[in-house]
């Protein structure tokens, strides 16, 4: 086995060359064991190395056999490859037996271990040869069999820190619109339900059925004939999560008076809309804002509406429309409508931001882990 420690110049290596696998496991009931953290696949976030979860074994209940890890160690979960699950561990823990975990030899980066093992080749190594049993997991043996190009340890360094550097980017990105959602979310709470008035507007709030706020179209003229969508067209909605199913060419049946709220008669789930679009399901109710109602304001008040669903039936005719809410006068609504969207405008520049990082990262990966761009080795010294 190449010494990495004396290596000069990339060399062609196998993955075991570069990591031992940990044998032999603790009983995480032991005194020394019980109040370390234990790691299991459910704890780490798909393709980030991100842990999202830290509990003890003890307050998790673990009582089978656990593999000890220590400051440095890369683990990585052998259960379904495809979610590319691993984790840079900087203090002592436990993993489950679900996890390989894995110790860099001497003159091996743990980032750049980490990286490699996040990559794009590897997952799809590790996702191909788990398919040969059928069962989606790479075992031991199938793991030796990876081999890749690895440069010196300085350089490693450097590629590691690197891409470190950039998960740190999307970290704080990540935190700042956690942080941002949380302050709009609140502040939602306090404009659009009065408890918080915004300078200059006294005037006394109306008690408001929906209804008589919003007026509703059925989708019939607007429904997409064939489910056989593409990538070009005019999008076709739900009022569910996925909101956007895909793309229809038909070009009859468009509906262009928006903005408008997509509502489902059945989740009472709804989105709103600001572009031409088709329907999917006559399950759905087209809503507008009638005279001296701002639309904008009355989406984001129908967000804080608690209201459950128990049974399958169509709810806006008969139940939702006839739910009172306290609106203030249209000069009011505009004015919260206003700040929210100001919030939601610096949350989705930040949500930009974080695409942009995520891309430039998956850049980075295979340009650096693969030596098709070098970096300077001083930036590893």
């Amino acid at each position: 086995m190449t010494s990495l420690t004396t290596l000069s110049t990339w060399n062609e290596m196998a993955l075991l060359d570069l990591v031992t696998i940990k044998s032999g496991q603790v009983d995480p009931r032991a005194p020394a064991y019980r109040n370390l953290p234990l790691i299991a696949p459910d704890h780490l976030a798909s393709q980030t190395g991100r842990l999202l979860k830290k509990e003890s074994a003890a307050a998790q209940g673990a009582i089978s056999g656990k593999y000890l890890v220590k400051p440095g160690d890369v683990i990585y979960s052998k259960i379904r490859p495809y979610l590319q699950k691993a984790y840079k561990c900087d203090f002592d823990a436990l993993c489950s037996a679900d996890m390989y975990p894995l110790t860099p030899r001497p003159g091996v980066d743990a980032s750049f271990v980490l990286h490699t093992i996040l990559g794009s080749d590897f997952t799809n190594f590790a996702t191909s040869v788990s398919a040969r049993s059928g069962i989606p997991k790479i075992n031991r043996a199938e793991l030796s069999e990876y081999r890749l190009t690895v440069p010196p340890s300085r350089e490693q360094r450097a590629i590691g820190r690197a891409l470190d550097d950039v998960d740190d980017l999307i970290a704080t990105l990540e935190r700042m619109i956690a942080k941002k959602q949380a302050i709009k979310h609140g502040m939602m709470q306090q404009l659009l339900t009065g408890t918080t008035r915004l300078p200059g507007f006294t005037e006394h709030w109306e008690l408001r059925r929906l209804g008589d706020l919003l007026a509703y179209e059925q989708p019939g003229r607007y429904l997409v004939s064939s489910t056989e969508y593409g990538d070009v067209g005019t999008p076709v909605l739900t009022a569910g999560k996925t909101f956007v199913l895909g793309r229809t060419t038909e070009r009859h049946g468009i509906y262009y008076s928006v903005p408008v709220i997509i509502f489902d008669d059945f989740t009472t789930a709804s989105k709103f809309v600001t572009f031409p679009f088709k329907a999917k399901s006559s399950a759905m109710k087209i809503l507008s804002a009638r005279s001296g109602v701002n639309l904008r304001y009355m989406y984001e008040r129908m967000q804080l509406i608690d209201y459950p669903v128990v049974d399958h039936k169509r709810r806006w005719i008969a139940e939702y429309s006839k739910i009172e809410v306290e609106v203030p006068d249209d000069a009011e609504q505009r004015a919260i409508a206003s700040v929210i969207d100001d919030a939601g405008a610096e949350v989705n520049a930040l949500e930009v931001r974080i695409a942009k990082a995520r891309a430039i990262k998956a850049g980075m990966m295979q340009e650096l882990l693969t030596g098709s761009t070098r970096l300077p080795v001083e930036a590893a010294s």
